[in-house]
């Protein structure tokens, strides 16, 4: 196991706007629920706080995680109790859910202020380090949202901009009116699509990446393979979690835990570690709820993978042998992916 407790976590500029960040992330949106059952408010800080005490700096969150914005108000709690200069805080706007839980995206400028302000609100801060459009909304030109992000940066209330689940196109564009300091994706072992046209661009263009579900929702941490996963987890409607389709990628965890014993590391670490190895420009943003995770996710930085290291870990967990698609049909309208899906699928992906 690569221990932790020696592991001073890098800092890696995110982005050429001048953003840097620590090189492991930590996604908050879990200890308020969506995963599993929501912690108690003084546990979730005291895993905020254990994540900043052993070097992660970079903190992201969204108005859309837990009810009534609980995941923002747990943030900002766990905020005061450290030093804010030395957080990047990122958080995010432009989901939207009506009466019936299902979901829309919104980004007119009107919105974009009013999502702003009322997290830093929520966050109790005067300021966001990264503020991300968390979908966009093809309903209007993203020259729009961007302008009002433009005045927000100039107005001191965001730094850095960022966005998330966006198109080549929709970068490009956005990227003309200011510059995009980081783009959000899905990236892991098992979800590589963004590898061909997405990230050269973002190099490109000098856009950082930051990777969520690094570990592919948790499967290559053994969620679903050696843990059960709880029935009212957000996982049991992702179609790679459920049936055949689970029973398929348990083998591809089950390759991935071999190969682990040979580098003497967790699958969770192996799996980690080939992200962090994708680039220098690269942080991804692993969530947790267990501290024990969350130093075994640390430990990952000390597994170090040559290039023919990194090859072996994909021809074990090969992509076209992963069964089912990455997220179910009403969020695959949402994906960037669908931005350049031709009309006709997307009927059918509605």
């Amino acid at each position: 196991m690569a221990e932790e407790h020696r592991i001073a976590v890098p800092r890696v500029k995110l982005g050429n706007q001048g953003l840097q960040v620590s090189k492991l992330g930590f996604g908050c949106m879990g200890l308020t629920g969506v995963y599993n059952d929501p912690l108690p408010e003084e546990i979730g800080i005291s895993v905020i706080k254990h994540a900043f005490h052993k070097g992660i700096t970079f903190f992201d969150t969204s108005d859309v995680y837990g009810a009534d914005h609980a995941n923002e108000i747990l943030v900002g709690k766990a905020l005061k109790q450290l030093p804010r200069e030395k957080i990047q805080l990122a958080t995010k706007f432009g989901i939207i859910k009506d009466e019936s839980g299902n979901m829309g995206v919104k980004g007119t400028p009107e919105y974009v202020r009013s999502s702003c302000l009322a997290s830093l609100q929520r966050l109790d801060t005067d300021y966001i380090d990264l503020y991300y459009a968390h979908r966009i909304d093809r309903s209007i030109p993203i020259e729009d949202t961007m302008a009002e992000l433009k005045k927000l940066v100039e107005e001191q209330k965001i730094k850095y901009i960022g966005l998330s689940e966006a198109s080549p196109d929709t970068i490009r564009r956005a990227h003309v009116v200011h510059p995009i300091a980081a783009l959000q994706m899905e990236w892991s072992l098992w979800t590589r699509e963004i590898e061909e046209d997405i990230v050269p661009l973002c190099r490109e263009l000098g856009i950082g990446i930051v990777p969520y579900s690094p570990l592919g929702r948790g499967i290559f941490g053994g969620k679903a393979v050696v843990e059960s996963v709880p029935e009212n987890s957000f996982l049991v409607s992702l179609p790679r979690f459920q049936g055949e389709n689970l029973e398929k990628n348990k083998i591809l965890y089950n390759r991935l835990e071999k190969l682990a014993e040979k580098h003497g590391c967790s699958p969770a670490q192996l799996a980690l570690a080939w992200v962090f190895h994708q680039g220098d420009d690269v942080a991804p943003i692993p969530g947790t709820t267990k501290v024990k995770n969350l130093d075994n996710n640390i430990g990952s930085l000390n597994v170090k993978l040559t290039k023919e290291d990194l090859n072996e870990i994909c021809d074990v967990i090969p992509i076209e042998e992963v069964a089912g698609p990455r997220v179910h049909e009403k969020l695959y309208r949402h994906s960037w992916k669908f931005a350049d899906t031709p009309a006709k699928d997307k009927k059918t992906a509605t």
